[in-house]
């Protein structure tokens, strides 16, 4: 079975850390554990660890990387199914042939945090994120739905 798009999905920095009440996803070198629950103590220390606050992107900034997403996307000839940037992640539903998508979501991501430029801010995302294949054409429009109506 083909691999027809790519359900792309990551935070900005520090706004969903190991412990978070919404769970999280325990990754360890390539492999990821399946969600794990809460935890105020685990949550806390990594808030700790951080060198800098939270990122939460404003009504402009979501405007920026936006732009700078569809502007990558145009360039690479990439299909934009669906976008949608929210102060504290983004959710793209892409075809980027001849790409993974781990290498789709750096792009993406670079090409964002060049156009946001350096602010305040050391960093604007967190290191990686989610990366799904779609394969059928129902769990594509199922994607396209879920961003476009979150």
């Amino acid at each position: 079975m083909s691999i027809l798009a790519y359900f792309l999905t990551w935070t900005t920095y520090g706004t969903w850390l190991p412990g978070d009440r919404r769970c999280w996803v325990h990754k360890r070198g390539s492999v990821e554990t399946p969600y794990q629950i809460s935890n105020a103590s685990r949550e806390a220390f990594a808030r700790s660890l951080m060198p800098g606050e939270p990122v939460f992107l404003d009504a402009g900034e979501r405007v920026v990387v936006e732009g700078a997403i569809l502007a990558a996307c145009r360039r690479k000839r990439w299909s934009v199914h669906a976008l949608s940037v929210r102060s504290n992640h983004v959710h793209i539903v892409v075809t980027a042939n001849g790409q993974s998508p781990e290498r789709t979501m750096a792009n993406l991501k670079a090409w964002a945090s060049r156009a946001l430029g350096k602010k305040t801010h050391r960093r604007w995302w967190t290191i990686h994120g989610s990366t799904r294949y779609i394969k059928t054409e129902s769990s594509l429009t199922s994607a396209i739905a879920y961003v476009q109506n979150q």
